[in-house]
């Protein structure tokens, strides 16, 4: 890696918002150490390597601490301007039928990963005094998730987690961004088993580079948090402040309910 260029750590970056991110740091400057678990990270590193920045890949599945420990190890040596921590995956359905092991995976991910990952990397920050910290939440940390109750969940907690960090850290030097997109045009809604059979999975979705772009100016900007995406997404945003769970739980129900089987489009 360059000593002259800012460096960015990316998690879940072969793909959809995380991938773009990783464009954006990369067209804007930045070195990168990206990380994912697919045989896709590669081409991900061809790719970016072709805008500019320097690359380094960890392949490694965060839900195993030991891969979200290769990740920091792999920049514990140096500096890490900014770390987005944007690994993630959901899972749709009703609580009493999907598995176990499913829900803890998502937990696993989405929470525990992010929280073994960030506690090494703040405490760097905070011993140099600089640092910016983005997080991946979601729209969805705002809606009580009936038919995807563990990932909403998840992501409430990534959203709390980051305001409170924010907070502890505001005379450090270091800077916490949360950014909450909606449905976005990725793989999530096919790897959460939601593509086919749900009214969210079939409606047109946000574009994941808006989405990273508007993500990106907020973390330079040191902004708290930002929800990101289209205006229709952002008027979600506003209505989740006002309106009250119940209602919210409803018309999350509506969207994410999987179709009855002999319904007929």
């Amino acid at each position: 890696m360059s000593d002259s260029k800012p460096l960015a750590l990316v998690t879940g970056a072969s793909s959809g918002i995380g991938l773009e991110l990783a464009r954006q740091f990369a067209r804007h400057g930045f070195d990168l150490v990206i990380n994912a678990e697919d045989d896709r990270l590669a081409t991900a590193a061809g790719e970016l390597g072709g805008l500019g920045a320097r690359v380094e890949t960890v392949r490694a599945d965060l839900r195993d601490p030991a891969g979200a420990d290769r990740v920091y190890h792999a920049v514990s040596d140096r500096m890490v301007d900014v770390a987005a921590l944007n690994a993630g995956v959901g899972l749709g359905g009703a609580f009493v039928d999907t598995d176990l092991e499913d829900d803890q995976s998502v937990i696993d991910l989405n929470v525990t990963s992010t929280v073994r990952l960030a506690k090494p990397l703040v405490r760097d920050m905070v011993a140099i005094g600089e640092g910016r910290l983005l997080f991946t939440s979601s729209i969805a940390s705002t809606l009580p998730g009936a038919f995807q109750p563990v990932y909403n969940a998840t992501k409430s907690f990534i959203q709390s987690f980051a305001q409170a960090l924010r907070e502890e850290l505001k005379d450090t030097g270091v800077s916490v961004t949360s950014f909450m997109p909606g449905p976005t045009g990725t793989d999530f809604f096919r790897r959460a088993g939601m593509a086919d059979d749900t009214p969210i999975g079939r409606m047109e979705k946000d574009d994941p580079a808006q989405v990273a772009a508007q993500a990106y100016d907020a973390v330079m900007r040191g902004r708290s948090k930002v929800v990101t995406g289209s205006a229709k997404t952002r008027a979600q945003g506003i209505a989740g402040k006002v309106l009250p769970d119940r209602l919210k739980a409803v018309a999350h129900r509506r969207m994410a309910e999987p179709d009855e089987p002999d319904r007929q489009d």
